[in-house]
């Protein structure tokens, strides 16, 4: 594994000092970016993005090359595992993700197969070795999946459907069936997340962007969490010498933060509506914390994006287990000037955070 040039997000994750607080962004290789739809355009569509490595590569590296971000992010989709198991993934403008054949009946869930990621996958495995050829240490790349639960949602509504009709009603009717659907999702992640560190990602983040959804305690543990813990206890921690950590994204799970940093991740994502500072003081550091700038700051003034850049960074006051990152992915309409000041305002104003770093 090459050295890393720039490595302030794995001395943040790992707490040791550095010199200031490093951010990057979730879905910062996107739509706000006119070369971004300029190469969308070329590919013809979202999922021959995905599955031809150069692009993948090329819009990978896009963001790297406007700004002075601390991390890259594989570019791929949540939904590729589904997809490799042969539900049909496919996407309509305007209207999201959708399967050609989603989880219905008990023979659906019994006639999924796990994909190999060396076939089925291998063409994010081969971006990663592309991006990587490409990054030549300058920063870490990060790999991903969805958490089962995540997914599953996805695959039992059969679209993008953010009342969940489908799956409510399986949990709450055939919870057997569904911990059946979960378990072959998390047996699938477990394989292609290894897949992903031996192909060269240095970190990997678990996205369960509707676990808060789940209603209580109980059925986040239950149906979410508890399938988080099987990948994170099944996952590569070490590779060429060099250890591999993993984020932990729950969407709206604010509420459950210790449970969540007992599951084994390194690092816990944050959207805005959890309190940083009253986050870090609940877990006393246990973990890192990731976040937790609203996305629509992004559509005020540079001003203003300032003023909430310092907040924030003056919310998690001095201390090096602060990533710096939206509370969810940027939005597509978003301007890439905005986000040059952002980057900016982050590098610029964490200096005085890490003090003792720069003596």
């Amino acid at each position: 594994m090459k050295i890393l040039k720039n490595d302030r997000l794995l001395r943040a994750i790992y707490n040791k000092p550095h010199d200031r607080t490093p951010i990057w962004i979730m879905r910062q290789a996107g739509r706000y970016l006119p070369e971004y739809r300029r190469i969308r355009e070329k590919a013809g569509s979202f999922l021959t993005l995905c599955k031809t490595p150069e692009l993948a590569c090329e819009v990978t590296l896009q963001p790297l090359t406007r700004f002075p971000l601390d991390a890259a992010i594989l570019f791929s989709d949540i939904l590729t595992i589904p997809d490799a198991m042969g539900l049909g993934l496919y996407f309509k403008e305007g209207e999201g993700p959708a399967f050609l054949k989603p989880i219905q009946h008990e023979k659906d869930v019994e006639n999924l197969n796990i994909p190999n990621p060396e076939d089925q996958l291998s063409y994010v495995l081969d971006a990663i070795r592309l991006i990587q050829h490409e990054l030549n240490g300058r920063v870490p790349l990060i790999g991903f999946s969805g958490s089962p639960w995540t997914v599953a949602t996805y695959v039992v509504e059969g679209k993008a459907d953010k009342s969940f009709p489908k799956i409510r009603a399986l949990l709450q009717e055939n919870p057997e069936m569904l911990h059946r659907l979960l378990q072959k999702l998390t047996d699938a992640t477990i394989l292609h997340l290894n897949a992903q560190i031996r192909a060269g990602v240095q970190v990997v983040m678990l996205f369960d962007t509707w676990g808060g959804m789940l209603q209580g305690e109980g059925q986040y543990e239950t149906f979410s969490l508890h399938y988080a813990k099987t990948i994170f206890q099944s996952l590569i921690r070490e590779w060429e010498g060099q250890p591999i950590p993993v984020i932990l994204f729950t969407k709206a799970g604010g509420q459950w933060l210790p449970l969540m940093a007992e599951s084994g991740c390194d690092v816990l994502g944050l959207d805005w509506s959890t309190n940083l500072q009253e986050a870090r003081k609940t877990l006393k550091d246990r973990v890192a914390l990731q976040g937790n700038m609203n996305p629509s700051i992004l559509y005020e003034s540079e001003a203003v994006i300032r003023e909430t850049v310092a907040e924030i960074l003056a919310n998690y006051g001095e201390g090096n287990r602060h990533i710096f990152n939206l509370g969810h992915g940027i939005p597509q309409d978003a301007s890439p000037d905005h986000v040059a000041v952002l980057v900016d305002a982050v590098h610029t104003l964490s200096v005085p955070y890490h003090a003792n770093a720069n003596k």
